[in-house]
């Protein structure tokens, strides 16, 4: 698949400019809770010697590497694919650096395909939704589904419609590593796109991006799921599976093989 410059993301000054923003302490700081939810939803259990091999788990726009190497670390086999080199250089860089063998992937989500071969996938810190087209989110959960060995699973954490919706703000600004940062957003075709628009401020330069969100309800999250193959899908409020209600902080969808 040919890169198309209109897509938002596949500028990479946007990705290595906004990283500081992305990806601050408190983002790192929870990648063990991540990865403890993700062994529990995918039902692994590294502990009682069950597993007869290590479980192959895929990374979908696995950016930095920061969830692929602490699943690394617990044991997994991991395939990160990123469409970013430069997040990848660094991610490889780190696991050489702790001798991690990960496999990492420099390829857009869409394109990556390896039938049959994954115990679980992940798509992870809202990465789900980036495409214009709503087709490329059915093409990307067709690719996962075959990637997946019978029982496997597809986790998928993102930001829901109805959360959106209760936490609506127009405009808000805060201080993050270094920067002042001034945000926008505007619910786009009936809640179907949230437009976000970022300005980043720091010693006298500024830097401004704006993309669009494609958002899904928990349903519709659900109905495409079953589409694209699977026989079962969970929806969960956060990593200790709590329920998807009014007090969900984020959207946790799981899709069964």
């Amino acid at each position: 698949m040919q890169k198309n410059p209109n897509d938002w993301f596949n500028d990479v000054n946007f990705w290595e400019q906004y990283a500081p923003i992305m990806f601050d302490d408190a983002h790192w700081a929870e990648v063990p809770f991540v990865a403890d939810g993700i062994t529990q939803l995918a039902n692994f259990d590294l502990y009682n010697g069950a597993l007869s091999s290590k479980p192959k788990i895929l990374d979908l726009c696995c950016g930095f590497g920061r969830i692929s190497a602490e699943l690394a670390r617990r044991g997994f086999a991991v395939t990160g694919v990123d469409i970013t080199e430069s997040y990848l250089k660094t991610a490889r860089e780190e696991a050489v650096y702790e001798n991690l063998n990960i496999e990492y992937i420099n390829t857009d989500a869409r394109e990556f395909s390896r039938p049959c071969f994954f115990d679980a996938a992940v798509s992870l810190y809202i990465s789900f939704g980036y495409f214009e087209n709503q087709q490329d989110d059915k093409t990307l959960l067709s690719n996962v589904y075959e990637s997946l060995k019978p029982g496997g699973s597809f986790i998928i954490e993102t930001l829901g419609k109805e959360t959106a919706v209760r936490d609506f703000v127009e405009a808000e600004w805060f201080e993050r590593a270094g920067f002042t940062v001034l945000t926008e957003y505007q619910p786009l075709d009936s809640w179907t796109l949230l437009k976000n628009r970022w300005i980043l401020i720091k010693d006298g330069k500024r830097i401004e991006k704006t993309f669009t969100q494609r958002l899904y309800a928990a349903s519709e999250l659900r109905s495409l799921l079953l589409e694209a193959g699977f026989a079962k899908v969970e929806i969960y409020g956060d990593w200790d599976e709590s329920p998807y209600d009014r007090k969900a902080a984020k959207l946790i969808a799981v899709a069964r093989k």
